[in-house]
């Protein structure tokens, strides 16, 4: 298990917001538009938070463009850290070579694969032809719906149900075609509250390849629960909850948990 640190990019800014709220509205470069809740903004350059996790030596964090306006904060970001993070944002077949060669270590792709809410395999498979398997991430953040005890992707910026639920055939048919999975739990993402736990369980028992979550982290006691229910097989990713992004949660404690981890791992091998 590892920590992914992250960099969100929202009108140029790293910002962390809560995933709900964030609309085609929001995406807009308005200022003037407030509907998008913002648990944190800064006008510290993306560059800087790329380099302290290189210098941390955390790999695999993503940078997440958050509509439109983002490029150059993301390409100053994968210049600090070349082969360190991976970008999602408006990924697609025309543009996923151009941030692998910007220095990504992998692209993220969520919509763009997905069509009238369904996988669209032919899209899948071009990608995949282009980038190759082992730089494709897919994104497979979800919700449950309101009579359902399922979680189903949600695309478009978390707005769009599709009808695809992520169970163990999905995880199993999706993960021949990527390297990893990103999951964020959506009706938490950004709030603090706590994990979902059953999301939790079901990747660490079922993911074939490497997945992080992410969605409602406060604590080091969330990071361990984590582990535990996980399998030590689910990665975390967490935002607003530190206190390099507003919050209480000592970033330092976490890069050190993120080490202990990996030390206790090589110890077994």
């Amino acid at each position: 298990m590892k920590f992914r640190p992250c960099i969100d990019l929202h009108n140029g800014q790293v910002k962390q917001i809560v995933g709900s709220t964030l609309t085609d509205a929001t995406t807009t470069t308005d200022d003037t538009n407030t509907a998008v809740q913002e648990n944190f903004v800064t006008e510290t350059p993306s560059s800087d938070y790329a380099k302290r996790y290189q210098q941390d030596q955390l790999l695999g964090g993503h940078v997440i463009k958050l509509g439109p306006g983002n490029d150059e904060a993301a390409l100053s970001a994968l210049k600090a850290y070349p082969d360190g993070l991976q970008i999602g944002g408006g990924i697609n077949d025309t543009n996923a070579q151009y941030w692998l060669n910007a220095g990504a270590s992998h692209v993220i792709v969520t919509s763009h694969v997905f069509k009238n809410g369904m996988v669209d395999y032919e899209k899948l498979r071009t990608l995949v032809s282009i980038v190759g398997k082992e730089r494709l991430v897919l994104d497979l953040s979800c919700r449950k719906r309101s009579v359902s005890k399922e979680y189903y992707v949600v695309t478009d910026r978390w707005q769009t149900y599709t009808d695809v639920a992520v169970t163990e055939q999905t995880l199993q048919e999706l993960g021949s075609y990527c390297d990893e999975f990103l999951i964020h739990g959506v009706d938490v993402e950004g709030k603090q509250c706590g994990i979902l736990q059953d999301l939790v369980v079901l990747l660490g028992k079922y993911s074939p390849v490497p997945v992080t979550y992410a969605g409602g982290v406060r604590s080091i006691e969330d990071c361990d629960l984590i582990r535990q229910i996980g399998n030590n097989r689910v990665d975390v990713t967490i935002g607003s909850a530190l206190d390099c992004f507003g919050g209480t949660l000592s970033y330092k404690e976490v890069v050190a948990w993120h080490h202990k981890q990996q030390q206790e791992q090589e110890t077994k091998k």
